[in-house]
């Protein structure tokens, strides 16, 4: 079988706002055969080049050709033979899962049998068969993604454009929709997935790496990885916290970056720096620096230039935060809720302490978003209690949310609004007004560099710099306790880095925070975690608790990807014995 291409000639694309072009100069060979990976920091091209693939955009300069075809003049023939899913795909969330197949084998003018049997191998491919009356607004974050997916499958196309389907979509679930990518590879079929998720990078059979509109890299992902031999530590000391020891580690020329894994630092060592040196500056032994293994991440971040380093500029406008160290300021009491007879929480308890991260994890639809919002007082509860700082969220939601500050998973900013106008309009709804108010926006925008931006709204913004805005507007009252849901959904590594940079530092000041991710090295710098599952709390535990409690002899030391599949599905092939 002769392999699909997309074949790229110094392909460019330039727009009138941007002082440099959004994709430069792409010339490049992509094959079918394997999952091309299209992977590259917040603002790199991807989006763009897609689109450009997809004929949605005109290149500027240069061309390319997709299955023989150049996507600007051939428009309609590409149509036919082409599947492109974008970031925010176009369910129609009122209707059902057949009723949205239907509306695109319309489209592509497919009928009588031929759609008979398609939707037949769509549905049992991606296992919806049980659920083709249910709404696709009800289906939970993994099924609309495979929804979306069958959707752009129909016509069978010889070329699959994926534009970030990992993201908001739990480990499991990513899980699958990487089975039948892989398998509809192997028939034959040419796809490139653009993705934010780097263990997902690791998967491909190739990638291309991409930084400000450039190819930096492409290649087998092992390869770049290898080049990080001998550079990759992972550091403990129990004298301190690992926020405290990354922290220190960070301000170091010896060090290029590093993230929190467990009760360890996950530390690269910088070029032609050595461990010795780096023992040396953190007053450790060398048996509290071990090598191990390196990851594509490690890779990805040393060909950018490294991590963000240790700065914390907003921890350093944040007050330190009174009260006991150890005093209990969230607590669910049997906390449950129901919908109809459906109990989507059901007597969940747990208890988080001041200065303490607490993960809330779960898959997609296991009830971990609605025991969120009961927390935070958006939802409230069947039967049960949701305190804060001692106050039932039930009774005392105004004077306790005074205290909270919230941080949506799609970020509750005004698209229309300035991001100067955002951060006023915030801060008057938590009670600042005049010489405060205005205080606290300049340090705001001092913390997060907002000055070039000040002026633009988030709607023109790269997904990194909408999250700075939305934390932003979440901290302008001081809050003690912080709520974070899934807050970085989406963003790449170097953003993700930044974003628990100011965490870890107002944590250090005994701000407290719960928090919600689908991402799984996320999940590490949590210093405690509840596994939510349906309805239930499954699993609790500092990270490296819980994948204790999965570690085998095939599997002596599992990552928290690992630990959390293995903990659903041990509950579930419990939960099968008990019903037999």
């Amino acid at each position: 079988m002769p392999a699909n291409l997309i074949v790229l000639d110094a392909l460019e694309k330039s727009f009138p706002a941007l002082p440099r072009p959004a994709v430069a100069s792409l010339t490049i060979e992509i094959r079918s055969g394997g999952v091309t990976g299209l992977v590259g920091p917040d603002g790199a091209g991807k989006t763009t080049l897609l689109r450009m693939l997809a004929g949605l955009l005109t290149p500027s300069r240069g061309g390319a050709r997709v299955v023989g075809l150049d996507p600007a003049a051939d428009e309609g023939k590409l149509h036919a033979i082409l599947g492109y899913m974008p970031q925010k795909f176009g369910l129609y969330e009122d209707l059902t899962v057949m009723e949205n197949l239907v509306l695109y084998a319309d489209l592509r003018g497919i009928t009588g049998e031929p759609r008979r049997q398609t939707f037949e191998r769509l549905l049992g491919f991606t296992d919806l068969t049980r659920f083709t009356t249910r709404l696709a607004g009800k289906l939970s974050g993994g099924m609309k993604q495979k929804l979306g997916l069958a959707c752009t499958l129909i016509g069978q196309p010889k070329v699959l454009l994926l534009d970030e389907p990992g993201v908001g979509v739990d480990p499991i679930s990513r899980r699958e929709l990487w089975s039948m990518v892989h398998e509809l590879a192997d028939e034959g079929m040419l796809i490139l997935w653009s993705t934010s998720y780097l263990d997902e990078a690791e998967q491909c059979r190739e990638v291309l790496l991409m930084n400000e509109g450039a190819l930096i890299y492409h290649g087998a992902p092992k390869e770049l990885t290898q080049t990080m031999a001998g550079r990759t530590l992972l550091v403990s000391d129990t004298s301190g916290t690992n926020r405290q020891l990354l922290q220190r580690a960070l301000r170091l020329p010896q060090t290029s970056d590093g993230v929190i894994q467990g009760q360890s630092v996950r530390l690269i060592l910088a070029k032609q720096a050595d461990r010795a040196a780096l023992g040396k500056a953190l007053a450790l032994s060398e048996q509290q620096l071990q090598e191990t293994e390196p990851r594509f991440e490690d890779a990805f971040i040393d060909l950018l230039g490294g991590g963000p380093g240790g700065k914390q500029a907003l921890a350093e406008i944040m007050p330190q935060v009174a009260g006991a160290p150890h005093e209990t300021v969230i607590e669910a009491r049997g906390l449950t809720k129901k919908f109809g007879d459906f109990a989507a929480t059901d007597s969940v308890s747990f208890q988080v302490t001041r200065g303490e991260i607490f993960g809330l994890l779960g898959p997609n639809g296991a009830g971990k978003s609605t025991t969120f919002k009961m927390m935070c007082g958006l939802l409230p509860p069947t039967a049960g209690q949701a305190l804060v700082l001692g106050m039932d969220l039930k009774t005392s939601s105004g004077k306790a949310r005074q205290r909270l500050g919230y941080m949506a998973q799609k970020f509750s900013l005004y698209g229309n609004l300035t991001v100067e106008q955002n951060l006023r309009f915030f801060s008057g709804v938590y009670g600042l007004h005049g010489k405060r108010q205005q205080q606290k926006m300049d340090d705001m925008s001092k913390a997060f560099d907002f000055a070039p931006i000040y002026r633009q709204t988030p709607d023109s913004l790269p997904l990194g710099f909408k999250q700075r805005l939305a934390l932003a507007c979440s901290l302008m009252h001081e809050p003690d306790i912080l709520f974070l849901d899934e807050p970085t959904s989406g963003v790449d590594p170097l953003t993700r880095r930044e974003f628990w940079l100011h965490i870890n530092g107002m944590v250090e000041k005994g701000v407290t925070v719960m928090v919600t991710t689908h991402f799984m090295d996320e999940a590490e710098y949590c210093d405690r975690i509840g596994l939510v599952y349906h309805g239930k709390l499954i699993a609790s535990g500092t990270p490296d608790e819980l994948k204790q409690q999965v570690a085998s002899r095939e599997t002596p030391n599992p990552t928290m990807e690992q630990a959390f599949i293995a903990l659903v599905q041990n509950y579930d092939k419990e939960d099968d014995h008990d019903a037999a």
